[in-house]
This record gives C-alpha cells, sequence and structure tokens, in this order.
C-alpha cells in the first residue's frame, strides 16, 4: 500500500527536474512578481532602526502593531527631504516593493515620505525654528539697530520680481537721496538658498553699506521655502549689517523673519522702514532748527540778565570793598591773637610765682632766718642730727641765717 502510493509521487518528482531553479533565479522571479503586483503604493507606518551611513542612503523599519516592514530612501530623494526623519515619527510614504537579491528580503523602496498629520514643509520649520532658537539665533541681544538715515542700501533678491519694484518705488519716493545696490539671486528653487546666503557673506565684505534688504513676493510655503533653509538663517546671524527680512506677505512667517534684526511684514514696508520720508524729516530739521534757535535765544537773555546783575552790583562797583573788609578781619584776628599771648604769658607768669613762693616756704633758708642754724661736720660736711658720736675737740661748722662759724666740741650732752 505505502509502495503504490510513492510512485505517482516519484514520477512526478522525475518528471518536473528539467525546472529546478537556483536560489538566485527564483529571487528574481519573486522580484519581479513583487515589483509588478505592488507598484506606485502608499504606505504608512512607525519609522524605527533609522541609519543614517555616509553613502547618504537612508535604511529604516516601517512597523504597526502586527508587522514590519524593511525600506529605503536613496541618497538623491534622501537630500530632498526638507524634515529631520527621527525613530517614532509616524510618516505617509510613496514607493514600490521589491526583493533585496543578496539577503532574500523584500523591501520598500521610498520615493516621497511626509509626516502624517502634519506636511513636510511645516515639520521642517518647526524643526528647524526649534533648533536655531535653542541655539540662540533668535535672541533680540542679538538684533542690531536699524540705521536712522542710510546712505547705501543693499537688496537681495530677484531682479525680475515684483518685491525690487515695490521697494525701490518705496525708497524713490520717501527719499531718494540714497545709494541703492541690487545683488540679483534665485528666490525660489533649487539652490536659490545657496545664492541667497553666498549674497549676503559677499555684501559684507564691503565696507560702505549701512542696511541689507533680504526678500522676495509672496507665494506658497514652497515658493518660500529658500527663506526658510538653514544655511540663509545662519549667514543672516553672521552678518555685520544690519539686515531687514521682507518675505512674503503679514501672514508669512519664514525663519529668515526671526533670525534678520527687524522683521518687514512685506517688500514695501521694507522700504519704509529703510529710509524716512524726506517731507517729514524736513520737517522734523525745521522744527528741531526752530528748537535751537529759541532755546540759544533764551540762553543768551538768561547770560545777559546775569551779567547784567553783576555789573549793577556792589562787588562789580567797588571791587576793592572786599579786599579792605578781609584786610579789616585779619586786622581784627591778628589782634585777637596779641591778646591772647599776653594772656596766656601772664597765667604762666602766675603759675611761676606760685611755685616759687611753694618752693621758699619749704626752703632751710627760710628756717634759719628764724633763728635756727645747721651743724655739719667738718671734714665730711654731713649735718649733725645727735650728740652720738661726738668726741671732745671735734671740729664742727654752723651755718647761720647769714654766715657761719667753725667751733671745737668742748662739751657733750646727752
Amino acid at each position: 500500500m505505502n509502495s503504490t502510493n510513492t510512485l505517482p509521487l516519484l514520477w512526478n518528482t522525475a518528471k518536473n527536474r528539467n525546472k529546478i531553479l537556483t536560489i538566485s533565479e527564483l529571487t528574481r522571479k519573486i522580484r519581479g512578481s513583487l515589483e509588478q503586483e505592488f507598484f506606485n503604493l502608499w504606505v504608512v507606518g512607525e519609522v524605527s532602526n533609522l541609519k543614517k551611513p555616509t553613502s547618504g542612503h537612508m535604511y529604516l523599519t516601517l512597523k504597526d502593531t502586527d508587522a514590519q516592514l524593511q525600506a529605503v530612501i536613496f541618497k538623491s530623494v534622501a537630500n530632498q527631504v526638507k524634515f529631520e526623519l527621527k525613530d517614532g515619527m509616524e510618516v505617509l510614504t510613496f514607493g514600490s516593493v521589491t526583493v533585496y537579491e543578496s539577503r532574500g528580503q523584500y523591501q520598500l523602496i521610498i520615493e516621497s515620505i511626509e509626516p502624517k498629520g502634519i506636511g513636510a514643509l511645516q515639520l521642517a520649520f518647526l524643526q528647524l525654528k526649534e533648533k536655531l532658537e535653542k541655539e540662540g539665533l533668535f535672541d533680540p541681544v542679538h538684533k542690531k539697530p536699524l540705521p536712522l538715515l542710510p546712505k547705501k542700501i543693499a537688496v537681495v533678491t530677484s531682479i525680475t520680481g515684483a518685491a525690487i519694484r515695490d521697494i525701490l518705488n518705496v525708497i524713490n519716493r520717501r527719499f531718494a537721496r540714497v545709494e541703492i545696490l541690487i545683488y540679483p539671486v534665485k528666490v525660489q528653487g533649487e539652490g536659490a538658498a545657496q545664492e541667497i546666503a553666498q549674497a549676503i557673506r559677499d555684501l559684507n565684505a564691503i565696507s560702505d553699506i549701512d542696511v541689507m534688504i533680504v526678500g522676495r513676493g509672496g507665494g506658497s510655503l514652497e515658493d518660500l521655502w529658500a527663506f526658510n533653509e538653514e544655511v540663509v538663517a545662519r549667514s543672516i546671524y553672521a552678518s555685520k549689517i544690519p539686515i531687514i527680512s521682507a518675505v512674503g506677505h503679514e501672514i508669512d512667517v519664514t525663519i529668515s523673519d526671526l533670525v534678520a534684526d527687524k522683521r518687514a511684514l512685506t517688500p514695501t514696508e521694507a522700504g519704509e522702514l529703510v529710509v524716512p520720508r524726506y517731507d517729514q524729516l524736513e520737517d522734523s530739521l525745521v522744527k528741531i532748527k526752530a528748537r535751537l534757535i529759541q532755546y540759544l535765544y533764551n540762553k543768551i537773555l538768561l547770560m545777559k540778565s546775569r551779567m547784567q546783575g553783576i555789573k549793577n552790583s556792589f562787588s562789580f562797583k567797588r571791587p576793592f570793598d572786599k579786599v579792605f573788609r578781609l584786610q579789616q578781619e585779619l586786622d581784627e584776628i591778628t589782634q585777637r591773637l596779641v591778646t591772647r599771648r599776653k594772656h596766656i604769658v601772664e597765667l604762666e607768669r602766675q603759675r611761676l610765682i606760685g611755685f616759687a613762693n611753694r618752693l621758699d616756704n619749704v626752703s632751710p633758708l627760710k628756717v634759719l632766718n628764724r633763728g635756727y642754724s645747721i651743724t655739719t661736720n667738718v671734714e665730711e660736711d654731713k649735718p649733725v642730727k645727735s650728740s652720738e658720736g661726738l668726741t671732745i675737740g671735734k671740729r664742727m661748722r654752723t651755718r647761720l641765717f647769714q654766715g657761719g662759724f667753725v667751733s671745737s666740741v668742748v662739751e657733750i650732752l646727752k
């Protein structure tokens, strides 16, 4: 029973041996089938395992809750992606399924990619805005003031657009006596951002430019995108010349507007911001001149009044009176010093007299004057205070109030 069932199977296998495929042949067949069946389709998924090697290609995995799909974005397409891809980002992709033969795995070749729920350009704008804001490129402390009355203005824009006509018309109408240097550039399309950035760098090499206008007329987000490029933002930030950004209309806000020293809502307003109106300036100067004249006139009147007061003053009429008063004060001070000196001398004289009287009262001469005398040894001239030690015949000297005498001891009394 077993052999009967096996024979047809062996016969069928042997019959089809001429159709045996190599791995490469089978893979190419699968690839052709997949590429024909799954061509130009939209796929939505979450980005994971994103890799960006030096080749410029991007490799990633698209996944949902139940499955995952390998995908690749080749360099030519990756260079056109405006926003920054990140793991965890939900995206909508367009492309075709193929087989990577060396690994035998199928993958999606992405030809277009955008974030789900928000436009790619809008996301790129928000990502760059967040990045530059963290670096401080929008900080008001870096904003340079615009000159009140520039002598030379540079304009970076398209030579054929409406923006340049609006700017020139406004400047010529408001203040025609100013030099304008136009640096024509592309304002949209491939390479526009690089041209704008280079223009700003080139103009900074010119020493006599006072202010710069960078901008263009209105358009879609795609049309204005050159002014949302990082290279333009950094060139504006690095500029030593004050820059007015004038891109699109009032509702259009670009990265250039945020970095620039001053944002104009339109190119027309840029022309109004960069120069004052000549008639208003002239009127202001006339008023300032009138105020200065009035101020000087009032100052002259005040000085004249002060001079008149000095002229009529007592000091001016009799200038030596002040000297005489000072001399009189000096005489009075001298007299007070003399009087004080005499008083001090008299006080000191009285003190000396007192000291002399006290010394006189305790003087031995005062005692002698009252009839007392002083007896001393002739040999030693020491006062004799006791009869002890005296001997008969010892010579003694006696001093009286007036004069004295020498005697010998004839008797010793106890």
